[in-house]
């Protein structure tokens, strides 16, 4: 298997299928061979029974059906470390970055990179539409600034963007050590990942702005209590 493409999911019954079907329709032009798989996390609507009714039109397309709500990032080390790929990439449910934008990320993987991450916030990113500016300046820079300090990254400009791509080495070595299960998932991945030695490279994405996206201030606030966790794990070398 060349690629895997997982998609965590938490009620998202109305927008899953649409996300699904762009995604097979781009990969099956592909030359190479692909999986799709959804990790529902405890959804409480009708997610889990509308990919199933898609198994049979979507190629090698495969759910994991979590029964309880575990957190965002515990779905998608489950979906990662399940996949069979070569190379896997996580993208969200919302599509808010197509899987067209995967084109971006290939020249990167020749180039030695074993983690590319999509980024909203370096030279050549387009937000569509853009964000607003008090929601940039308090949940963007704000909150970028405050990550930096606490747990570094400095040269890392946008952690939080849901378009993430791994080698299958670098997946299975990393994920396993990983603890965070809730929205700041991602800077422990690329924190964890820097530690063992991995490349990493942000690449500029087109991304469709969700403006009733579910990472609200309560969110916002659990994420930056989960940054100290990071910053504590690595005091005490819980990553070791």
């Amino acid at each position: 298997m060349y690629l895997s493409v997982i998609i965590p999911a938490y009620n998202e019954e109305k927008r899953i299928a649409k996300t699904l079907e762009n995604i097979d329709k781009y990969l099956s032009k592909q030359e190479y061979d692909y999986e799709i798989i959804v990790a529902s996390d405890g959804s409480k609507d009708k997610t889990a029974e509308v990919v199933k009714s898609l198994i049979p039109r979507i190629k090698n397309l495969n759910l994991i059906d979590n029964k309880e709500n575990n957190g965002k990032g515990y779905v998608v080390r489950q979906g990662l470390l399940s996949a069979k790929g070569d190379f896997r990439l996580f993208t969200d449910a919302d599509n808010s970055t197509s899987i067209d934008q995967i084109e971006k990320i290939w020249p990167e993987v020749k180039n030695g990179y074993d983690i590319i991450i999509g980024s909203r916030d370096i030279k050549g990113a387009v937000l569509d539409p853009p964000q607003p500016w008090i929601r940039n300046i308090i949940l963007g820079e704000g909150f970028k600034l405050f990550r930096k300090i606490v747990i570094g990254l400095w040269r890392t400009e946008d952690t939080q963007c849901g378009f993430k791509f791994l080698t299958k080495k670098a997946a299975e070595n990393i994920l396993p050590k990983c603890k965070i299960d809730r929205f700041a998932f991602d800077p422990e991945i690329l924190v964890v990942g820097r530690k063992m030695g991995y490349k990493i490279k942000e690449v500029p994405v087109l991304w469709k702005n969700d403006l009733d996206s579910k990472v609200k201030i309560g969110s916002m606030v659990k994420m930056a209590l989960d940054l100290f966790v990071i910053r504590k794990n690595l005091i005490i070398r819980a990553y070791k």
